[in-house]
């Protein structure tokens, strides 16, 4: 492993696994003394928030490859799988608002509440909306148009799972996730989630985010240094980064008999700080390649096959 402060580093060990194990037996009570939100850290005001549940929404209908109005045609009558939605279930609002039929959220921890700031990023959403879209943005709720209400689970169900998968099969039209799988402890199990849960013709897109999310602490990427023993200790009931690189979700999906329609980086860290670190790897990426090492994030995009 790499270090440039042994005692700084042996600390962090023995408190990040303490921290562990809260997290294994009162996942609630870890969420709630963190805050987590399931979209990091830095959020602004409602409309902010909003603004971030809107691009969600572009980003995939740009995936998919369609203007707008074939991306609300595509959705019509649509049965939705999403991923890890955080606390806020404003992509599911908004697709609902489209033209989807039904929208199915499922998570590994309970993040979704009702808050005074959440009802107004519902709010937000709503707002924007007109005719059609607004009313069907309304009916989700148990009393239209009241957040507090609740959802109505016959069009957004929510559902927490251990393994944050869904356990269905032939269900669902399209599955999506955002900064979401890094964040899985079992890739291979996750991705025949995604195959069986597809519907024959269904499209699955999902964005990856591989950065450390905080966990560097000296140079970038050294949180890949740890042993995987030692890791795993530390962080594998936290829904932190489970460090595998780009070339095991292209495994993992293969293994399940998906196809990958598209695949591409969004960022990448230059091949001058892959080699500062480069030496110290675990055991797990030393063989990687340097430019698979390189992504920082990607879009994948999956369709099923027989």
């Amino acid at each position: 492993m790499y270090t440039e402060n042994i005692k700084k580093d042996v600390l962090l060990f023995v408190k990040a696994t303490l921290t562990n194990q809260i997290a294994k037996f009162l996942p609630g009570f870890y969420v709630r003394i963190t805050a987590q939100t399931g979209r990091g850290e830095g959020e602004g005001n409602s409309d902010e928030i909003a603004d971030y549940f809107y691009q969600c929404c572009r980003d995939y209908r740009e995936q998919l490859g369609l203007d707008e109005a074939e991306f609300r045609a595509y959705l019509s009558d649509k049965t939705i799988l999403e991923y890890g939605p955080g606390d806020i279930l404003g992509v599911a609002l908004l697709l609902r608002a489209y033209g989807a039929k039904t929208i199915h959220c499922v998570d590994r921890f309970p993040l979704n509440k009702i808050s005074e700031k959440n009802m107004l990023v519902y709010q937000a959403l709503i707002n924007r909306l007109a005719g059609d879209e607004k009313q069907r943005a309304m009916s989700v709720f148990n009393v239209p148009g009241d957040p507090e209400s609740g959802f109505n689970r016959d069009i957004i169900e929510y559902s927490v799972t251990n393994s944050g998968l869904s356990g269905e099969t032939d269900i669902y039209d399209l599955i999506i996730s955002r900064a979401v799988l890094e964040h899985v402890n079992d890739l291979e199990a996750t991705f025949l989630d995604i195959k069986n849960a597809l519907k024959a013709a269904g499209t699955s897109i999902h964005k990856v985010d591989l950065k450390s999310h905080g966990l560097d602490r000296y140079r970038p990427f050294d949180f890949l240094t740890w042993s995987n023993a030692s890791y795993r200790l530390m962080y594998s009931h936290k829904g932190f980064p489970n460090r595998w690189r780009v070339n095991k979700y292209v495994q993992a999906a293969q293994n399940a008999r998906l196809s990958i329609k598209n695949l591409a980086a969004n960022e990448t860290l230059s091949h001058e700080k892959i080699d500062t670190i480069a030496p110290y790897l675990a055991e797990d990426f030393r063989n990687i390649s340097k430019e698979e090492l390189s992504w920082l994030s990607f879009w994948m995009v999956l369709e099923h096959v027989d």
